[in-house]
């Protein structure tokens, strides 16, 4: 198959994934409650060849990847619409809290190992401070 080949139906394939209906997808209703469904789509895609050279041979290669991330949820209740999103409303408490125990660990080691430094120096202290026995 041609690189040009290759190319079109990774392509071919990716819209078909990435089509609208997957960022909004199909309502689910529940009583006199509607769900409608938010994604976010990402694509990469990546394609090569090389050569025309009768004694190494020619290559060609293609790429990709889909990744579909909910984020949130259309909520439908008689007139009334609202965003449910799915993610903390503010990204930046998200990170603190998700390096909050790595923080805590080190804060911890450091004072750890500055009470140890701080009882040897007394306990040298204390040492140098004894008259010698003759």
């Amino acid at each position: 198959m041609a690189l040009a080949d290759i190319i079109k139906t990774a392509l071919d394939q990716m819209q078909y994934i990435a089509k609208t209906e997957t960022v909004i997808g199909e309502p689910i209703v529940a009583g006199d409650v509607t769900l409608i469904p938010v994604s976010r789509v990402s694509i990469g895609f990546a394609a090569g060849g090389a050569g025309k050279d009768e004694k190494l041979g020619n290559g060609a290669g293609t790429g990709g990847g889909i990744h579909v991330t909910p984020v949130a949820f259309i909520v439908v209740t008689g007139e009334k619409v609202q965003v449910q999103p799915l993610e903390p409303a503010d990204p930046i408490l998200s990170k603190v809290l998700s390096v909050a125990p790595d923080i805590i660990t080190n804060v911890s080691k450091y004072f750890t190992t500055r009470n140890k430094k701080e009882r040897k120096a007394k306990k040298d202290d204390g040492k140098k401070e004894q008259p010698a026995r003759e």
